[in-house]
């Protein structure tokens, strides 16, 4: 008997070039941290919509913002920078993390990025303060050093960014993972913006307007939640 797995497509809406770039993964984890601080990312550093990411087995949905229907996962890149993320605003199922990740890797070949960005929420910190990272290669790891960041030593990392951190070392396609300190509850804008200064620490030229973070963190969480709670109802295939 065949097995169907899960497809998933990646449409770019315009010519896109991020050859010697980066690529952020905005999939959320625990709470909606990841999401609100790439939005603000995005919102502060000029990125605009490049392409969208679909398939058969997401929710039903459609994100309606000023008033435009939108898919809940889209790219968004900055040219001058060389800059993509991945936003969404549901989290996945745990049967999609493994082949949404086998995508961005392979998407991520295809545009010759140099770095992956990801980050995963502590829900029990056991004694670690503030931010840390992972790399999953010498170069990676050189960066962090590079940077400042903290390095985790031991732990275990699920979903997408251990995906990427295992699949990546096999291809030699850097990428970094950040851990930041999240119970998942209220709109946790601490965290936010902890981790959109880490990300602009790794990636030269962005930015996060702290600000507009803390005063746009309760909107965002209130949207990404509502379509994340819609979500719930569409069956996974």
């Amino acid at each position: 008997m065949k097995l169907l797995y899960p497809r998933i497509r990646i449409k770019e809406l315009r010519v896109i070039n991020l050859e010697g770039g980066y690529l952020i993964d905005g999939f959320p984890s625990v709470g909606f941290t990841s999401a609100i601080a790439t939005e603000s990312m995005i919102q502060t550093s000029q990125f605009s919509l490049a392409g969208i990411v679909d398939s058969d087995s997401f929710p039903a949905i459609s994100l309606i913002k000023e008033g435009k229907p939108n898919y809940p996962t889209r790219i968004f890149v900055n040219d001058d920078l060389k800059v993509s993320v991945f936003l969404s605003y549901f989290s996945l199922h745990e049967s999609l993390h493994r082949i949404v990740a086998q995508s961005m890797l392979k998407w991520a070949k295809k545009q010759k990025i140099k770095l992956i960005v990801s980050s995963v929420a502590m829900k029990s910190p056991d004694g670690i303060e503030g931010i840390v990272a992972v790399g999953n290669t010498d170069s990676a790891r050189k960066k962090l050093k590079e940077v400042g960041l903290k390095i985790l030593e031991y732990g275990t990392i699920p979903g997408i960014p251990g995906i990427l951190l295992n699949e990546g070392s096999i291809t030699n396609q850097d990428v970094i993972v950040i851990f930041f300190q999240s119970d998942g509850k209220g709109p946790d804008f601490k965290s936010s913006a902890e981790l959109c200064i880490a990300m602009s620490q790794l990636i030269p030229g962005t930015s996060c307007d702290i600000p507009r973070l803390q005063n746009e963190a309760k909107k965002a969480e209130d949207l990404i939640k509502e379509t994340d709670i819609d979500s719930k109802d569409s069956i996974y295939r």
